[in-house]
C-alpha cells in the first residue's frame, strides 16, 4: 500500500534513485526477519547482501498489526536521518516488537501479523507568521508532521489522517494531543512544527510483500 505520492512516485525528498522499489521490497523483507528472530530467539538480526541504498541516513518508522482485524500491535521509529537504513529497521523493528502500549508480540503470533514500513524525507520545520498559515503549508495525504514544544513531542505519520478522515486542523490538533499537549497548542508561538513525507509499504498477508 503506498499512500498519495507526487508525480514522479515519490515524495519529495525520497527519489527513485535514492530508495528503489527493489530496495523497499527488502526493507519489508529484512523487517519480518528481524521481528521473526527476535520474537523466537531474542537474538538480533545481523543484516547481510542487502541493497546499498539501505546504507544511506533515512528516518523509519515499522508498524506491526494483527491480521486479518489489521488491529495496531506497535509501531515504533526513528524520524531523523542519524543512522543507515538497515540499522535502524532492524532496531525499529525489535522495538516495535515491544512497543509499551500493548503486550510483547508472542511467537504464536508471527503468522498472525503483518508488517509495514514507512521510510521517511528529513522532517522540515515549517516556518509561519500567523499559525493560520498552518492550514494551507501542510497537505493530509502528504505530509507527517512532528511538534516540539518545551520538553514534549509527537508524531503523527502522513496515513493517519486520511484513515480518519481529519481536515489539517483536526490533524494539527490530535498531533498535540499525542504529544501530551492540549489540542490548541500547535498555534502556541513556543511550538515548533516539522513535516515529512515518507514512502509506505505494507504485506499484503503475514509473510507476502
Amino acid at each position: 500500500m503506498t499512500h498519495k505520492m507526487l508525480e514522479n512516485g515519490y515524495p519529495k525528498g525520497l527519489k527513485q534513485s535514492d530508495i528503489d522499489k527493489e530496495s523497499i521490497d527488502f526493507a519489508i523483507k529484512i523487517v519480518r526477519e528481524a521481528v521473526e528472530l527476535w520474537v523466537k530467539k531474542r537474538e538480533r538480526l545481523k543484516a547481510e547482501n542487502y541493497p546499498k541504498e539501505l546504507e544511506q541516513p533515512k528516518g523509519v518508522f515499522v508498524t506491526i498489526y494483527s491480521f486479518p482485524e489489521k488491529e495496531l500491535r506497535g509501531c515504533i521509529g526513528y524520524p531523523d536521518p542519524a543512522r543507515s537504513l538497515i540499522q535502524v529497521l532492524i532496531d525499529s523493528s525489535i522495538e516495535a516488537t515491544q512497543d509499551p502500549r500493548f503486550e510483547p508480540v508472542k511467537p504464536e503470533e508471527l503468522d498472525k501479523i503483518i508488517i509495514e514500513v514507512s521510510i521517511l524525507t528529513e522532517p522540515e520545520l515549517v516556518s509561519v507568521k500567523n499559525p493560520l498559515e498552518f492550514l494551507e503549508k501542510i497537505e493530509t495525504g502528504r505530509d507527517g508532521l512532528i511538534i516540539k514544544k518545551g520538553f514534549r513531542a509527537g508524531l503523527l505519520l502522513p496515513k493517519v489522517p486520511i484513515e480518519y478522515g481529519w481536515d489539517t486542523k483536526t490533524f494539527l490538533e490530535q498531533l498535540c494531543i499525542k504529544a501530551g499537549l492540549t489540542p490548541d497548542q500547535w498555534a502556541d508561538e513556543s511550538s515548533r512544527i516539522y513535516k515529512f513525507q515518507a514512502i509506505t509499504h505494507e504485506e499484503k498477508s503475514p509473510g507476502v510483500a
